[in-house]
């Protein structure tokens, strides 16, 4: 198995994409990856490896260009060239934290969609008290959506859990105002109407105060609902970190207490910690394409990998190619 990356993009590359390469080829014995990148920037991160190879180029996309743009101008960008493997059928999935916009753009143009699929979702796993994590989306590859759109997007969620999250049963919630059935706005209504008659465990509305409870497995909304609800999640994390960082640090015996709770604090950290939950997924594309978080560190780089690389040995782009024709007949 092949997996192309993007090494110039996100905040702390090529080192942590180096790493998390260098931890992925130990772990996975049928993994071969190409770093397409400035050589002189990887090189010295890179302890040699039969199967990591690296593709040079200088040219980066950066994250303040208009994605379609760039995508077209710098056709020798590290982004275009990982994504171009794909397509080539030189690599069988590819990873870039870089920019979400142009990604989206490379993927759409170089990978393509798959047939009969109205528009593709941006989908990241996100954690849940228990440690399962649920998947989100779409969180901005579309700002507005119909209906239709929607419905693809719970099939899709279905597919990936039960495929590579091993999920005999998953539970698809819709993101509402509400949890009774009439609630929101006419895209909900419409939505809610669509999924009750999906071959999907479609389990009605969902609120957003809930999800992080575990409440289903699958969370569906437009993209500009998931991108407000992933900040949120992302920043309420953030925030409270910071306020107990600073309130265990104000007195001695503060400091004390917080010495022996360390290792609590830690694996409360990992819980929610998006590092550990791999990328998003751009579904709906041909072949698996995986957008890492900007700020990805190496652990986040090797849980990207394991995840494209489990995206492929499930086949969940064709699988969900084959449930949406299922849905198109019926």
């Amino acid at each position: 198995m092949k997996i192309a990356i993007d090494a110039m993009g996100g905040d702390h590359a090529p080192k942590a994409q180096v790493a998390g390469t260098l931890a992925a080829v130990r772990a996975f014995e049928d993994l071969e990856v190409t770093l397409v990148g400035d050589e002189e920037k990887i090189n010295p991160h890179l302890a040699s490896h039969e199967r990591i190879t690296v593709m040079h180029t200088t040219s980066v996309i950066e994250n303040d260009e208009t994605p379609t743009q760039a995508v077209r101008r710098k056709k020798d960008s590290s982004m275009v060239l990982a994504v171009k493997e794909v397509r080539e059928n030189r690599a069988d999935a590819s990873i870039s934290a870089g920019n979400t916009g142009a990604l989206m753009s490379a993927g759409l143009l170089q990978v393509g969609r798959i047939e009969g699929l109205e528009r593709p979702a941006l989908a990241p796993m996100l954690p849940t008290v228990d440690g399962e994590g649920f998947l989100l989306l779409d969180v901005g590859a579309n700002i507005d959506a119909r209906a239709a759109h929607l419905f693809q997007y719970g099939i899709m969620g279905d597919v990936y859990m039960r495929r590579v999250k091993n999920r005999k049963q998953p539970k698809v919630g819709l993101l509402n105002i509400g949890s009774e059935e009439g609630k929101g706005n006419e895209l909900s209504k419409q939505a809610f109407e669509q999924m009750q008659g999906a071959d999907f465990t479609f389990i009605g509305n969902v609120e957003a105060r809930d999800v992080l409870n575990g409440v289903c497995d699958v969370v569906v909304c437009d993209g500009f609902s998931g991108n407000i609800l992933l900040k949120s999640i992302e920043g309420t994390a953030e925030t409270l970190f910071s306020i107990l960082k600073t309130e265990l640090s104000s007195t001695m015996k503060n400091k004390m207490a917080a010495a022996a709770l360390r290792p609590s604090f830690k694996g409360i950290k990992q819980k929610l910690s998006y590092s550990h939950y791999g990328g998003a997924g751009l579904f709906g594309l041909k072949a698996p394409v995986v957008k890492a978080h900007g700020s990805s560190d190496h652990t986040a780089f090797f849980h990207a990998i394991r995840q494209a690389r489990q995206m492929v040995s499930e086949d969940v782009a064709n699988v969900i190619a084959a449930d949406l024709q299922k849905q198109r007949r019926e």
